[in-house]
């Protein structure tokens, strides 16, 4: 009895050592299995098309469920109507856009889903058409346009000024505004240029009918500009938007 007695404890020491061991490992292994990083696949990865009726109408790139490589959009009989390249769900690169025949018309850089660079558009014949800057999503007064020889055009409007003074008897003093040749495609601002960027925000716009427009300053007694600026944003013939700028003195320092 007591030889078996001896044995019995023997083996249950035997296990109770083998089941602690078996302890730490387990332990061990957790703690390893925590410290590695995994990244999960979080959604598609593939290009995908979108259809209308028995039409594709777009492909997108994805990574992982996000947008991340080339984008197409096609015309009704499916040739290619545009393409952007996306990062991370953001436009880079350029954004294209074709005519029905194949050639490019438009090409739009963007920074981090932001216009930024300089735009440029094509003939059909692959000449250049135009260039037109562009700095953090806003206009710039970079523009030029060519006629489909190469040449570069010239000779835009300007702004013109006429001036009625009701300074002495009304405390105004009013500015006419239109352009040098009678275009009625415009828009006048008073303001000035951002960081030699157009931003609306940070100008007043000017009630324009029939291209024609008046900016009223007030009287005020307290001392500022001898100045105001005034940008005019003109429709050219090719539909772009070309901007000028003009400073126009003043003949009183307590006008707003």
């Amino acid at each position: 009895m007591k030889i078996l007695s001896a044995s019995f404890l023997f083996l249950l020491a035997i296990l109770t050592i083998a089941g602690c061991s078996g302890k730490g490992s387990a332990k061990k292994n957790t703690k390893t299995e925590n410290d590695t990083v995994l990244v999960p696949d979080t959604g598609y990865t593939g290009i995908k098309q979108y259809t209308s009726g028995q039409r594709v109408i777009k492909e997108v790139t994805f990574k992982n469920g996000v947008r991340h490589g080339l984008m197409k959009s096609f015309y009704q009989g499916g040739q290619l109507y545009q393409t952007f390249w996306y990062k991370n769900g953001l436009r880079e690169d350029s954004v294209t856009w074709y005519y029905l025949e194949g050639q490019i018309f438009r090409s739009t850089p963007y920074k981090h889903d932001t216009v930024d660079g300089i735009q440029k558009q094509y003939y059909r014949n692959g000449k250049l058409k135009a260039r037109i800057g562009y700095s953090k999503g806003l206009r710039t007064p970079y523009f030029e346009e060519y006629y489909t020889d190469g040449k570069r055009i010239k000779g835009y409007p300007e702004i013109a000024t006429s001036i009625r003074d009701e300074y002495s008897s009304k405390g105004l003093y009013n500015i006419g505004l239109e352009l040098s040749d009678k275009s009625t495609k415009v828009k006048f601002y008073q303001g000035e240029f951002t960081d030699n960027r157009f931003d609306t925000a940070a100008c007043k716009k000017i009630i324009t009918v029939k291209g024609k427009g008046t900016l009223t300053l007030k009287k005020t007694g307290t001392p500022g500009k001898d100045y105001v600026g005034v940008i005019a944003e003109i429709v050219t013939d090719f539909g772009n938007r070309y901007l000028t700028y003009k400073k126009i003195a003043l003949p009183y320092n307590d006008l707003k």
